[in-house]
């Protein structure tokens, strides 16, 4: 029997607890460094700014680390599909970070349908005279994502490594990269964004294309060309574009655009897009066929639907590796089923093949469903490729929107990263009426998170204290995904991290967490931390303590609108449960003088605290569950006052007072038992 499954939840604007989406942030931040520069468009990522220096001169140095004074770019369309684009650019180094930056220019390609040559790089040294790297710089080889999966080596890295760069040189390298013979030609496409972060100086761009009917172009109109594009008739029509920007390095406020400055495309409409790629993506029957009793292998006649598709999800989500390559790496040519079966890994894009081979055998056909990160593709959009970074799975009948994430090998069934919920994909498989859906933002539990914290504090004020996180709903999901990415010799970095977003400033001693495959219960996290001089009794005998427990953070309320209009509604996210609690073991002979708890009751939220003492051991609670997605806007003022009070209860403090007589020994009640909830630390 197959489940319809509501729309019931959307991500949260701002979580409780927000540690676990910091460290996926960190750790993406981290892999952008990583790979940045792997465009032909050499663009650094934007630093910090330096300090300014002691000397009036060095005030007037570029805040850059590296500058590109000039960003060339032509890109040439044949009406075969085929391709020809040249980049040349011009690099200021201005520190030793530029030089890192620089150090190595990677760029992606795969040999099946493209080409790079590197024709020059060269190096203008500050002090005169010129280097070139020599073509023994250069190298070949297969991206480090395919390095254990032989049937995708065709998907590559072409490295320079620049010898010799120094502050104050200027670097100029040319790339070219030719496209022939792409598995979507003849048609072909384009989205091109100018830079807006004051890293690029002078950036030019043209773009040289057949006039085939099917063609058409948007064009930013705060973004025009030089002046109208030039018409010739070189072996058949065509059209030249060329576009001359200019910034300084000041102008970075600009803020980013989401959507492309220029997009193209030959596809006369996202069904006819759709349609080919359904031709490469979509196993056939037989294909389906010859995997029938794998099928049965996994699953059994006797599962339900529900079991069924859970099986399949779970055999393909974590026992095939992910391949982790961009959407389109590949062509969009797929592998057969068989093969991934047998190999146990796969790119996104052959990971829905095997699960639509597998379940198609119980099921309905298995839909593909493109989404984008940034959620501001639609159907108003040019039909292109390039819009998508992200693949989800739809099987069964797509009016149930039955989805999946099949990439990430530790999300639990059904639970899609918050950035697609409720957002348009596109739809490509059999029988559908509409291209464009809705990722139905359901979970498959309910939101919940619990911390616990059991600490202790000596007499010499030293704090040390055990953490317990128990989670499901969108920070369980950042966590699985931060710990199953990390070395379980990198796991007490991630638990500081954490601990430091969560306000404790002591050093993590052990970490340790739940298996992040076994999806099907919470998410665990346990570290344990100390802190010396967490309290000072040797100035006063009285001293003043937050509840150790982490801050709940609430959505901001709206501006106040000076026009009159209506306030947009307050989003409060995806219903959620956060319930923290503490135990505190102090020094014997301490007096406590515990805050008075807080109720606040509303339709959309509630909010509740206790905070009590018992002989030399303090315990605090606190718990919110937000009930509603969102607060009209006009009744903001009655949110701000429940914010506010939840606010105001969080800012309250215990006071400890020692006695003259007071031992100074270590109170021996260590924390014991189940870790409790996280201590933020002011």
């Amino acid at each position: 029997m197959k489940r319809k499954l509501f729309n019931r939840f959307r991500p949260r604007c701002s979580n409780p607890l927000r540690a676990g989406v910091l460290i996926v942030g960190l750790l993406s931040g981290i892999g952008c460094m990583d790979s940045f520069a792997q465009e032909l468009q050499q663009k650094p990522l934007a630093e910090p700014k330096a300090q300014r220096a002691e000397k009036a001169e060095k005030a007037d140095k570029a805040e850059n680390p590296a500058q590109i004074q000039l960003l060339e770019t032509a890109v040439r369309f044949e009406a075969n599909g085929d391709s020809h684009k040249e980049v040349h650019a011009l690099v200021k180094i201005n520190s030793e970070l530029g030089v890192r930056q620089f150090a190595q220019l990677n760029f992606d390609f795969n040999r099946s349908f493209e080409s790079i040559e590197i024709p020059m790089v060269r190096i203008t040294h500050a002090n005169g005279g010129t280097t070139d790297i020599l073509p023994s710089a250069i190298t070949d080889r297969p991206n480090p994502a395919v390095v254990n999966a032989p049937a995708y080596q065709d998907v590559r890295i072409k490295s320079i490594r620049i010898l010799g760069l120094q502050p104050g040189d200027t670097l100029e390298y040319r790339v070219t990269r030719t496209v022939s013979h792409h598995p979507l030609a003849p048609q072909f496409w384009l989205d091109h964004s100018f830079d807006r972060s004051g890293v690029v100086s002078r950036e030019i761009f043209e773009l040289d294309l057949p006039s085939p009917s099917s063609l058409r172009i948007q064009i930013n109109p705060e973004t025009p060309p030089d002046e109208p594009p030039a018409r010739s008739n070189e072996k058949g029509e065509r059209i030249v574009y060329h576009w001359t920007r200019k910034q300084s390095p000041e102008s970075g406020k600009e803020p980013a655009k989401s959507a492309p400055d220029i997009s193209l495309t030959t596809f006369s409409s996202w069904n006819q897009l759709a349609d080919r790629l359904a031709v490469l993506l979509i196993p056939s029957e037989q294909e389906s066929r010859q995997l029938y009793d794998k099928a049965l292998s996994i699953t059994s006649k006797e599962a339900n639907g529900d079991q069924k598709m859970s099986d399949f999800y779970d055999f393909v989500s974590k026992k095939i590796r992910t391949v982790d390559l961009p959407l389109g790496a590949t062509g969009f040519r797929h592998r057969k089923p068989a093969d991934i079966f047998a190999g146990n890994y796969a790119t996104a894009e052959d990971k829905f093949v095997l699960f639509a081979a597998l379940a198609n055998n119980f099921f309905g056909p298995a839909h593909l469903g493109f989404a984008s990160s940034s959620g501001t593709v639609g159907a108003k959009d040019l039909p292109s490729p390039a819009k998508f970074d992200h693949l989800l799975t739809m099987s069964g009948d797509p009016s149930v929107s039955f989805w999946m994430d099949l990439n990430m090998e530790v999300a639990p069934f059904l639970m899609i990263p918050s950035q697609f919920r409720n957002k348009a994909v596109f739809v490509v498989g059999p029988a559908v009426e509409n291209r464009w859906g809705t990722v139905v933002g359901s979970f498959p539990f309910p939101g919940r998170q619990h911390v616990l914290v059991d600490a202790a504090l000596s007499a010499q004020g030293t704090l040390a204290a055990k953490v317990h996180y128990m989670m499901r709903g969108d920070n369980e999901l950042a966590l699985r995904v931060a710990f199953h990415q990390s070395a379980k010799g990198k796991w007490k970095e991630l638990a500081q991290l954490l601990s430091l977003t969560d306000g404790f400033r002591g050093q993590v001693t052990s970490a340790n967490v739940s298996d992040p495959y076994a999806t099907k219960e919470p998410f665990s996290v346990e570290y344990e931390l100390t802190q010396p001089k967490f309290v000072d009794w040797s100035s006063k005998k009285t001293v003043r303590i937050p509840a150790l427990l982490p801050q709940l953070g609430l959505p901001d309320p709206p501006a106040w609108s000076a026009s009159g209009a209506a306030n947009a509604p307050i989003e409060l996210g995806t219903p959620l449960q956060v319930e923290t609690s503490m135990t505190l073991h102090l020094p014997p002979g301490t007096k406590v003088s515990t805050p008075a708890g807080t109720s606040v009751e509303r339709d959309y939220a509630t909010y509740a605290s206790q905070y009590s003492a018992n002989g030399s051991t303090i315990t605090a609670s606190r718990h919110i569950k937000f009930i509603l997605r969102e607060v009209p806007g006009d009744r903001a003022a009655d949110y701000n006052a429940f914010r506010n009070a939840v606010q105001s209860d969080e800012a309250q403090d215990f006071t400890l007072e020692r006695t003259e007589t007071a031992p100074s020994k270590t109170n021996s009640a260590a924390p014991t038992g189940a870790p409790q909830k996280v201590p933020p630390k002011r």
